[in-house]
């Protein structure tokens, strides 16, 4: 009995369970996405990937970095802080609470963020910053203020997207420094003040009512210009057709008057006769029409003598469309009998 537990065996047992426990305590395992910052001696090391490591117990230690997050219950939130050896490299969300930011034209919202970024330098998330996911935080809130303050209040509701470049733009820089990257920021709500809200519900309205006006008011004034284009081709054509048919009694006239010229001789006697009578036809049209306006009809002295004219015409060289007519039998029967002399 006194064999077994002898002092070397003893011995040897404290030892295999100091090895054992140094094994169990440096052997590390990092899971994938994730890696570990290594301090020896209070110094940095080195970092460690996804898989098995193995680290000195006692000399050396992970270092673990301060994370701020948020909790929602309902429409509140709820920081918490914790110390952690093992950093998340995948792409995080950081949905922190509204801020009151003031905009150009005095107006006080109250605009609520969600800002993606990721771990690129453990290293320098670790010592370069004391707490990075605060100072990550604050950072987005000031830039955020001064992003939006340059603006105006219907220019932030129509351009939320260059909001979101702008905020991520000036982060950038400053976020590299610690080793973080960036992905997107983005406006989530925008709440402002109950007469804010009416007001601009107000404007809106009356928005919408001048766009019916201006829009009635244009098919009014496409109406109306359709209208007189209308009446102004309507007014050409019928221009046109007057003048032709003008131009066409005129030409019957001054056939017709060539005619009764050519049968009663162009002597200026004869002319002043088929003028006389062709302008007392024209004060018999007009009589009818003269003598409905009124129970009295003044006629001209110079229309009784066109009119006496017109008779002395007609006992003289009888009706001039028969003479007309006679003329045209004459100049008929003439050109049948040069034609019959032709053909013997």
């Amino acid at each position: 009995m006194e064999s077994l537990l002898s002092p070397g065996l003893v011995i040897s047992l404290i030892v295999v369970v100091i090895g054992i426990f140094i094994i169990a305590k440096g052997l590390v395992i990092v899971r994938q996405s994730e890696v570990m910052v290594i301090e020896r001696l209070g110094s940095f090391n080195r970092v460690l990937e996804s898989g098995v490591n193995i680290i000195i117990p006692f000399i050396e230690r992970p270092r673990a970095i301060t994370m701020t997050r948020y909790m929602r219950i309902g429409d509140e939130y709820h920081p918490s802080s914790s110390f952690e050896t093992r950093i998340d490299r995948r792409e995080t969300v950081m949905d922190f609470p509204g801020q009151p930011v003031v905009t150009t034209d005095n107006v006080t919202v109250n605009i609520n963020g969600a800002l993606y970024y990721q771990i690129i330098d453990p290293r320098r998330a670790v010592y370069e910053v004391a707490n990075m996911s605060q100072a990550v935080e604050v950072l987005a809130k000031t830039t955020l203020r001064s992003v939006v303050g340059k603006m105006e209040l219907d220019k932030l509701f129509e351009s939320r997207s260059e909001v979101n470049s702008a905020i991520q733009a000036e982060m950038e820089e400053a976020a590299s420094k610690w080793g973080v990257k960036l992905t997107r920021v983005e406006v989530q709500d925008i709440s402002m003040p109950e007469e804010v809200e009416e007001a601009m519900r107000l404007q809106m309205a009356a928005e919408r009512k001048r766009r019916a006006t201006v829009t009635e008011a244009e098919g009014e004034k496409s109406a109306a210009i359709a209208m007189a284009q209308g009446e102004r081709e309507s007014s050409i054509l019928n221009a046109q057709g007057d003048k032709e048919s003008a131009i066409l009694r005129a030409e019957g006239e001054k056939e017709s008057i060539r005619l009764v010229l050519s049968a009663m001789g162009e002597s200026e006697e004869n002319k002043k006769t088929v003028i006389g009578y062709l302008l007392g036809q024209s004060y018999i049209k007009v009589l009818p029409n003269m003598a409905k306006e009124g129970e009295r009809v003044f006629v001209p002295y110079e229309s009784s003598a066109l009119l006496g004219s017109m008779g002395m015409f007609r006992e003289l060289a009888g009706n001039p469309e028969d003479l007309v007519r006679q003329t045209l039998n004459k100049d008929a029967m003439r050109g049948g009998m040069v034609a019959g002399a032709g053909s013997d």
